[in-house]
């Protein structure tokens, strides 16, 4: 008789960070501790608004604006059980992983050293920097292009050299849809899986008018 197998694996999220043009993996960001909760608000972009032409009032501009919002733990705590193998979080606590973290959110150093020898030799037009497009990713069936528009970290203990061993992050991103980037974009591609999938389910799941107890549209 075989054992009992173990508690089932927990899949982690978070973020992945690809390069647009290639596809080619930058950096994976699991979130040591999955999030309690995932806020999730949608915009609908419909043509009329109040007071509009009524003709257009079933009419919609493209997908809604979709925003999420979470918070995750990140704590050492368990790591410094065992400074053996954790060298770097005895050394610094959790600085590495609030790094990763924060970086997604700043140039690199080469892009600003790139942009401050352009501007020193009189360029007058200095495109803006290009970051790693991001993907939110909640399980296999969620894979979201993302921009991020919020970062917070609260730091909510240190150790006896005041590196933060406890932090809470809170992340605000916006879904990138078909309309905010150009056609043939990576993002496009990844916006269309996840609506399709949407509408899978969607279609499996529709009801019926007996449970209002309506046999039909009147």
């Amino acid at each position: 008789m075989s054992g009992f197998p173990g508690s089932p694996r927990i899949l982690k999220g978070g973020i992945v960070l690809i390069d647009a043009a290639s596809s080619a993996v930058l950096r994976v960001i699991a979130l040591q501790y999955n999030p309690d909760s995932l806020t999730r608000t949608l915009q609908a972009q419909a043509v009329s608004a109040d007071g509009g032409d009524r003709s257009e009032v079933l009419r919609l501009k493209g997908p809604p604006v979709e925003t999420l919002k979470l918070e995750a733990d990140i704590d050492a705590t368990d790591q410094l059980e065992f400074p053996e193998q954790n060298g770097a979080v005895v050394q610094s606590g959790l600085f590495a992983q609030l790094a990763t973290l924060e970086t997604m959110v700043y140039p690199t150093s080469a892009q600003l050293r790139a942009n401050d020898a352009l501007a020193q030799i009189g360029t007058l037009e200095i495109v803006p920097m290009e970051m790693p497009l991001a993907l939110f990713v909640w399980s296999k069936s969620r894979i979201l292009p993302v921009r991020i528009t919020e970062f917070s970290i609260t730091e909510e203990a240190f150790d006896v050299a005041l590196n933060p061993i406890r932090a809470k992050v809170s992340l605000g991103l916006r879904v990138l849809s078909v309309n905010d980037v150009p056609s043939g974009h990576k993002a496009a591609s990844l916006f269309m899986n996840y609506l399709q999938q949407k509408e899978r389910l969607a279609g499996g799941s529709s009801g019926q008018l007996s449970a209002f107890g309506l046999t039909g549209v009147p």
